[in-house]
């Protein structure tokens, strides 16, 4: 086990001749720590730098700048071997000419331990992993799935490893399978408690996995949390959309007196909000998620008219997209409330559900 820590990261693959202005840095400035015994995800959209902070970690790349450290020792020259870091990778990579205990044997073996203490620490390995009745078989008679596990199993099978790293490790296994899987790796890592770091551009995997998720874009750190921290808490804009299905609602809006004018209509809003976000600029973005919209048949107090757009049914509530001349909004809707396209909705959005943001930060 392991703390592991990323001190002012940057990595650009353009070639060193290159002038400084012309480089593209596909990670920047990253300070991150994970801490030891630690389950985490590093989650993002595809081409962040989630892939290159992981090989940066491991040591199969070195980075431009900054500094890796594994329970406060610099390792940032040392080789993948000598920082005792496992990765798995995207497609299961076995030994097709070993049977699974050899497979699971192989890092052991390398090390010259006795064949005595290899033998038990892979019956070990292979009851967490569910493998003992696979032994003695081939590879090749194995679904994907199982054959994750033995690329896991031999990271998890040395007892001097640091950390084990995950890049995107469902991304082949069937989908039926992938939530047993994930329910798996969740169990090995809080029964062994080996730092993990699993990388996924899947919003699900990451918040099921991990008890925190740090959040790239464009190789920047953006947040780093709870997975209730970044449904409730989202720090910008971007987290509050890319975290939720459907994501959070995002509207631009100018603070006016005491109430939000967004372009079609106005909110009007309480002392208490009012004294917190007074000081801190008058143009907004109001966030809030689907699911703590209200939406009503009658008009109320402080409720905004909206036609009924689009109707989705997921069999235990409603996903409506609702409409008010050029405003969009989306709210999961009770079953018990009549949803028809073109009907009007009077919709309430509870203060103790709104998120504000000014300059693309949250500041409430």
């Amino acid at each position: 086990m392991a703390r592991i820590k990323l001190e002012n990261i940057s990595h650009s693959y353009s070639p060193d001749s290159f002038p400084e202005e012309k480089k593209e840095y596909a990670v920047s400035n990253l300070d991150i720590c994970w801490e030891d015994g630690s389950s985490n995800a590093l989650l993002g959209p595809s081409g962040c730098g989630k892939t290159t902070i992981l090989n940066i970690i491991s040591g199969l790349l070195r980075p431009s700048r900054g500094r890796i450290l594994v329970d406060d020792q610099d390792v940032t020259g040392h080789s993948p071997r000598r920082r005792r870091i496992a990765q798995v990778f995207q497609f299961p990579v076995v030994y097709d000419s070993m049977n699974v205990f050899d497979n699971l044997a192989f890092p052991l073996r390398n090390q010259g331990q006795p064949e005595q203490i290899v033998r038990s620490k892979v019956t070990e390995v292979a009851e967490v992993l569910d493998l003992q009745d696979y032994l003695y078989n081939p590879p090749a008679k194995l679904n994907a799935a199982e054959k994750q596990k033995i690329s896991l199993g031999r990271g998890l099978v040395r007892e001097d490893t640091a950390a084990v790293l995950l890049d995107e490790p469902l991304t082949v296994i069937d989908p039926k399978l992938k939530g047993s899987m994930r329910r798996k790796l969740k169990e090995v890592q809080k029964n062994l408690r080996k730092t993990m770091i699993y990388v996924t551009h899947d919003q699900h995997e990451a918040l099921t996995f991990a008890d925190e998720v740090t959040i790239v874009k464009d190789g920047r750190l953006v947040q780093k949390g709870s997975p209730e921290e970044l449904h409730s808490q989202p720090a910008t804009p971007f987290i509050g959309y890319f975290i939720g299905s459907p994501g959070m609602n995002i509207l631009d809006c100018t603070l006016k007196a005491n109430k939000l004018e967004f372009k079609n209509f106005s909110l009007s809003i309480g002392r208490e909000l009012l004294s917190r976000i007074r000081n801190t600029g008058t143009s907004f973005q109001l966030g809030i998620r689907p699911e703590f919209v209200r939406a009503g048949l009658s008009p109320g107090e402080n409720t905004v008219p909206f036609e009924v757009s689009v109707v989705e049914n997921t069999g235990a509530y409603w996903i409506v997209t609702y409409v008010n001349q050029e405003t969009r909004i989306k709210a999961r809707v009770p079953e018990s409330i009549k949803v028809e396209k073109g009907q009007r909705h009077h919709l309430f959005f509870p203060e103790d559900r709104i998120n504000l943001f000014h300059n693309e930060q949250r500041v409430i």
